[in-house]
C-alpha cells in the first residue's frame, strides 16, 4: 500500500546548451542515426502540431474494447505488421486476450527471462534496443548524433541531477513488438517518485534525431531509488499512442494526459523494496526507458552499444565492488 506523503509543484527546468554547456566529446558518446524517405521526415515533422493527447485517449479507449471482431482485428494486424511472437507469453494464442490491451500488456511464462549472473550483474530492465550509452557529461545527456538535454531537465530537479554529475546514463527503446514489463536491473529501495506532465511525441529513433530535447518534453514518470552503489534514477517515457504508463506502487499513473501544471513529487512513509528482476512498472505501447546512475558504479559491458537489442535479464553492466558496500 502507498502513503503518499508530499505532492509538490516545481517548475520544469529547460535550459539550451550555451559556451558553459559544450558538447560531450566524440569519444565519450555513442550514438545511433535513423534517416528516412521524404514521406518519413513530412510525418516527422508534422507530429508536434497533432492533438497527441486526444489521439493517446482514442487510442487507449479503443485498445480497452473487449467488443471481439474489433479486438480480434487489431491484434491480428499488429501481429502481422509487427511481427509479434508470442512463444514467450504466458498465453501464447491471441484468442486468450479479452482486449488489445491485455495482448499488448502480456506478461512472460516462468523462466522465460532467466536473470543472468549473481547480485554484481546490473541487467536490463526491459526487451528493447539500446538508443545511447553514454556519460553525463557537464550536466548533459546525448539523445542523438548532434542532440542533447540537461539531466536536471528530465529528472525535474538540479538536486537530483547534481547528485549523478559525472555518472552515466544508458537509453532503451521499446519498440511496439517488444514485451513492455519494466523489471528492476538491481535490488533498491524506492524513496520517491515523481510524475512530470508533458507532450506525448513518438520517441522512435527517427524522432529522437529531429526533436530537440525529445525525451525532457514528454510526459514521464521517474522512480528515484537507493541501491548499494548509491542513488539510480529509472525514467519511464510516454509516447504518442502510450494509452498508460503504470506502476506497481501507484496503479495507473496516466491517463489522463497533461501539459498544465509543473512535475508532481511523491513520498513514502517508509522505502519500497524491489528485488533486482522484479517487475516495477509497465507501459501500454512502445516507449523508452532512460537509466542514471552515480561516477564510478557501474563497468559497462563491451556489449552495451547503441543499437544493440537486449531482452531484459541480460547484464549491461558490473556493478563496480567499492560501490556495494552499502
Amino acid at each position: 500500500m502507498t502513503s503518499r506523503l508530499v505532492c509538490v509543484r516545481a517548475p520544469i527546468l529547460s535550459k539550451p546548451m550555451s559556451g558553459n554547456h559544450p558538447r560531450p566529446p566524440a569519444a565519450a558518446i555513442e550514438s545511433r542515426s535513423a534517416g528516412g524517405d521524404l514521406p518519413a521526415r513530412l510525418c516527422r515533422a508534422c507530429q508536434p502540431l497533432l492533438p497527441t493527447r486526444l489521439l493517446s485517449r482514442l487510442a487507449h479507449g479503443v485498445a480497452q474494447s473487449r467488443w471481439a471482431p474489433l479486438k480480434r482485428f487489431l491484434i491480428s494486424w499488429f501481429m502481422r505488421r509487427y511481427n509479434v511472437e508470442l512463444a514467450d507469453a504466458e498465453h501464447p494464442q491471441p484468442g486468450d486476450y479479452p482486449s488489445f490491451n491485455a495482448f499488448f500488456m502480456r506478461t512472460l511464462k516462468d523462466g522465460a527471462r532467466p536473470l543472468e549472473g549473481d547480485a554484481r550483474c546490473f541487467l536490463s530492465p526491459v526487451d528493447g534496443t539500446i538508443s545511447q550509452r553514454a556519460d553525463i557529461y557537464r550536466g548533459r545527456m546525448i539523445q542523438a548524433k548532434g542532440r542533447d538535454y540537461a539531466a536536471a531537465e528530465l529528472l525535474a530537479s538540479p538536486e537530483r541531477a547534481e547528485r549523478l554529475a559525472g555518472g552515466s546514463f544508458c537509453t532503451l527503446y521499446l519498440a511496439p513488438r517488444d514485451y513492455h514489463g519494466v523489471h528492476m536491473p538491481c535490488d533498491a529501495k524506492l524513496v520517491s517518485w515523481s510524475y512530470v506532465p508533458g507532450r506525448l511525441l513518438s520517441v522512435n529513433p527517427a524522432m529522437a534525431d529531429r526533436v530537440p530535447r525529445l525525451f525532457a518534453r514528454n510526459e514521464r514518470v521517474i522512480a528515484h531509488f537507493e541501491s548499494a552503489f548509491g542513488p539510480l534514477e529509472i525514467v519511464m517515457v510516454g509516447a504518442l499512442l502510450v494509452g498508460s504508463i503504470e506502476t506497481m506502487w501507484a496503479g495507473v499513473v496516466t491517463p489522463p494526459h497533461t501539459r498544465r501544471g509543473g512535475p508532481q513529487h511523491y513520498g513514502f512513509k517508509k522505502p519500497l523494496r524491489y528485488d533486482r528482476g522484479g517487475v516495477m512498472g509497465r507501459f501500454k505501447m512502445g516507449s523508452t526507458v532512460i537509466l542514471l546512475a552515480p561516477p564510478q558504479t557501474l563497468q559497462w559491458k563491451p556489449s552495451t552499444v547503441c543499437g544493440q537489442v537486449v531482452r531484459m535479464g541480460r547484464t549491461l553492466a558490473v556493478i563496480q565492488a567499492s560501490t556495494r558496500a552499502a
